[in-house]
């Protein structure tokens, strides 16, 4: 007896390998279907069962693939262990069990028995799978693992032995009519061994002889499960409205004009070949939408913190002299003052130190309400990177527990924890994950709502009001901007192919053969009256942003040179500096270093060279960097006993009789006259720099002492950006709309030492000036060209939105702090 089934399911497994008595990692069992067949094919049992839904429910994301939605099961589903009673008997039947890629729906039934305590025959019986390597090798389909031939789903299984597509994938009772079809076939034309049957070779003449034309499908009739929900869900949607008076959507638009919309969740170049947005573009739109504050909130990260501060305080600093000077012209201000937020979309995984599996986690929003919370949000950030990066910077709850104060969250997108197991486990998981983040963060959790327009975000925005509702949770209204203009949709998504090394041909979707996408247009930065239309009969979604933006404490990041205490000689310690801070011993411990020093430089210390040592440590003092001293010329003497080679010395810091004594450099300024001030300059304080060259070999070795001796957290190698200048963003560009690659080099080949978007923006005159006549010509050739309809335009008209973009990070070659 052959008994073939097939089941549909809350969803996929966190994990495939996990054992079945892991109920937490195994989806539910929402439908089953099973056919019982003898050994000749002959259908001794058919049954199809919904099963409704006890203590969970049906995510979105599974009803999109099989249409059975919880209305659907709660309504015409039986209890679960009725079912599990029925499948048992046809079991104890059979000889074998069988199925497409059977492994799956073995592990959910196996998993179901577990959770009732149920004892089955089915982890026992011998498995026969149509998706295996064997069919895989009969199709032989391209785009395996490895090299290997594709394994065969179950619609191009039953094309190639019959001819026919199968359209009804998705319905196990459909499924289970195909797969019994090509289950049937496959041991008709001996593709199943008999050592795999269990039988001798007569069987296979025996079956042909009572099978002796193609296998025919049992000729059930399917439900459409999909039209069956649609159907029960306007039902009650029609029962619900009549209930619900309607709103007074004017009320709430006057109610929203009251405040300033500020968007919450916007990514920057800074989320690299994730978004299109400079770090000044986005404060000019802010300005340009008089949004009172405006927040970074880019993946994992919080590299553009600083430049994002910086130009809000510039901006500031330029809109409060503009409102001076029109109120001193009699003129009413017209610019805003914007409150700067910093945060940080995090990847919250389950342990961010386990590597052994991908967890890319769940991405939730993060915002700092003070200074102390950007030192959370840094230090969090830190250890994603250090400790947590495995495929994406990660960190889990307990590093969020640890470093939680002074930060608002936001629940995120539909790939925060809440929505996404809204989506893919079940309103219950989810409401667990909104009672944690609750207890975590108290008041300053937020429930994040958006509306691009998707059916999926619709429906998880339903069950995120209502677990809002029940648990006095506030809701804000926030965009996913990745793009200030709707117009830049189409550079955005070449530069997420650029990020995946994708076509832009390849379709949007998920799995082999398709590639990453945002599903529409929706996702730029929108006005503060696009937002609140959008939210019009959800006005408290609007009104709570200023409860955010209030709790909000602006702080710049500008800050003084920090530099590691240095560990100076008692003899040399000042009482003082303990009170005050003060540098007055390493002041004195520099001069003991640099006049011993020129003993050893100088045959005799002459009055020049005694004045210019004075006015050189007098310098050095007055603007606060002894220690800096201090501290290069301890790792060079270092270096230099470790037998490292280290250079002579170069640049201004060549200037510095005081560097020169100390074995710095090994140039003397005073024999050749060079200059001091332009080194450190007495009149213009400036952090000194000191260039150093240690050969490649040693280079490790000085570094390793440096961190020996201040700690591995008071070092670090400087980051590198590397950007989309013109010709790479033309390739770029090229590469991901297909364009010859001849026709790609020949545009970047006319473009001069300039960036393209200046060379667009420049009148005729102003090329003229700034080009040579062969660069001229050329640009005037890449105008013309840009100005037609063919993908050469194409290209370089996206070009110019990508230039400049972020494209990867990298570590200075040499540069440690």
């Amino acid at each position: 007896m052959y008994l073939i089934f097939d089941t549909e399911t809350t969803g996929l497994p966190k994990r495939w390998d996990a054992p079945i008595s892991d109920t937490d990692n195994w989806p539910r069992c929402i439908q089953i279907a099973w056919q019982l067949h003898d050994s000749m094919g002959n259908l001794i049992e058919h049954q199809d069962y919904l099963i409704k839904p006890d203590g969970f429910n049906i995510p979105f994301d599974a009803e999109r693939i099989h249409g059975i939605s919880t209305e659907l099961a709660m309504e015409q589903g039986i209890p679960l262990v009725g079912v599990l009673e029925k499948f048992n008997a046809a079991l104890t039947q059979a000889k074998f069990v069988v199925g497409q890629n059977i492994g799956f729906d073995i592990n959910i039934m196996g998993c179901e028995f577990h959770r009732y305590g149920v004892a089955t025959p089915l982890a026992q019986l011998p498995v026969l799978d149509t998706c295996t390597e064997v069919t895989a090798e009969l199709l032989q389909l391209p785009g395996g693992r490895g090299g290997k031939y594709k394994l065969p789903n179950l619609t191009e299984l039953h094309q190639y032995l019959f001819g026919i597509p199968f359209a009804e994938a998705h319905n196990a009772t459909a499924d289970v009519e195909a797969t019994t079809r090509c289950f049937l076939e496959l041991i008709k034309r001996e593709v199943f061994t008999p050592n795999e049957l269990q039988v001798d070779t007569g069987y296979f003449v025996e079956f042909r002889q009572c099978n002796p034309q193609p296998i025919q499908p049992v000729g059930l009739t399917h439900i459409n499960l999909k039209a069956a929900s649609d159907e029960i869900r306007r039902r009650l949607q029609d029962q619900q409205q009549a209930a619900i008076p309607t709103q007074d959507l004017e009320a709430n638009r006057r109610d929203m004009a009251k405040v300033d919309f500020v968007h919450l969740h916007n990514h920057t170049q800074f989320s690299v070949l994730q978004s299109t947005i400079s770090v000044g573009d986005l404060v000019k739109a802010a300005a340009a939408h008089k949004m009172p504050a405006v927040a970074i909130t880019d993946h994992g990260n919080m590299m553009g913190a600083f430049h994002f501060v910086s130009n809000v305080l510039n901006h500031n600093k330029a809109a409060e002299a503009k409102n001076k000077a029109a109120v001193e012209k009699g003129e009413s201000p017209t610019e805003v003052v914007i409150k700067p937020i910093v945060g940080c979309e995090f990847y919250i995984c389950d342990n961010h130190t386990d590597k052994s599996r991908k967890d890319n986690g769940y991405q939730v929003v993060f915002l700092a309400k003070n200074k102390n919370g950007y030192h959370n949000l840094a230090k969090m950030s830190s250890i994603a990177y250090t400790k947590g990066f495995y495929y994406v910077p990660r960190i889990d709850r307990s590093i969020v527990e640890r470093y939680r104060e002074d930060v608002i969250v936001l629940s995120g997108n539909l790939y925060g924890e809440i929505p996404n197991k809204l989506l893919n486990m079940g309103e219950n998981q989810a409401e667990e994950a909104l009672l944690w983040w609750k207890d975590t963060f108290g008041p300053d959790f937020y429930i994040e709502l958006m509306r691009h327009g998707q059916e999926d975000e619709d429906r998880v925005n339903q069950s995120l009001i209502a677990l809002a509702e029940k648990h006095d949770v506030k809701v804000v209204a926030t965009n996913n901007t990745y793009y200030i203009n709707k117009a830049d949709a189409h550079a955005h998504d070449i530069l997420l192919c650029v990020k995946d090394g994708e076509k832009l041909t390849t379709p949007k979707g998920r799995g082999r053969g398709f590639r990453f996408g945002l599903p529409n247009d929706e996702y730029y930065f929108k006005s503060g009256e696009e937002m609140k239309k959008g939210f019009a009969d959800l006005p408290d979604a609007i009104l709570n942003i200023q409860e955010i933006v209030d709790k909000i404490e602006p702080y710049s990041l500008y800050r003084d040179v920090l530099l590691p205490k240095f560990e100076i000689p008692e003899e040399f310690q000042v009482a003082e500096d303990k009170d005050d801070g003060g540098k007055r011993g390493e002041n004195k411990y520099l001069r003991h270093l640099t006049y011993e020093g020129a003993k050893k430089r100088y045959a005799e210390i002459t009055d020049e060279i005694r004045e210019r040592l004075d006015f050189e440590l007098a310098t050095i003092e007055r603007t606060g960097y002894p220690g800096y001293f201090l501290i290069v010329q301890d790792f060079i003497a270092a270096a230099r006993n470790m037998g490292v080679s280290v250079g002579p010395g170069r640049g201004s810091a060549a200037g510095s009789a005081v560097a020169y004594c100390l074995g710095i450099t090994n140039i003397d300024p005073i024999a050749y006259d060079l200059l001091f001030e332009r080194f450190l300059n007495p009149d213009r304080i400036s952090m000194p720099d000191i260039d150093i060259d240690f050969d490649d070999e040693g280079r490790g070795r000085v570094m390793e002492y440096v961190i020996n001796k201040y700690g591995a957290n008071q070092v670090a190698q400087i980051i590198t950006y590397g950007t989309m200048a013109a010709k790479s963003s033309i390739r770029d560009t090229a590469r991901v709309l297909d364009l010859p690659l001849f026709e790609a080099d020949k545009i970047a080949k006319l473009i001069p030492n300039l960036k393209l978007n200046k060379i667009f923006n420049m009148d005729a005159q102003a090329l003229k000036s700034a080009l040579r006549s062969e660069e001229l010509e050329n640009v005037q050739q890449l105008v013309s060209m840009a100005q037609g309809t063919g993908l050469e335009a194409e290209t370089i008209k996206q070009a110019q939105v990508l230039e400049g973009s972020l494209r990867n990070t990298g570590i200075h070659a040499c540069g440690v702090i």
